[in-house]
């Protein structure tokens, strides 16, 4: 039987979004897919709004807020 079910990897653990209807301690096999483009996506936007976010310019904006 196969069963494909999205988890989350958190502090070296598999969470799952709910039970599966296995028997305790079954052997099951995971396989894990990773998405290379994806994680280039979140890091190239990451970069880019640091940019936008972290620059100079802002500074002149918080002053006039202050007034």
């Amino acid at each position: 039987m196969t069963t494909t079910i999205d988890a989350i990897y958190e502090d070296g653990k598999l969470m799952l979004p709910r039970p599966l209807s296995l028997p305790e301690r079954s052997h099951v096999r995971v396989t894990i897919e990773s998405d290379p483009a994806r994680e280039a996506w979140l890091k190239l936007s990451e970069e880019s709004l640091t940019k936008v976010w972290d620059n100079q310019a802002d500074d002149v904006f918080n002053e006039l807020l202050k007034k």
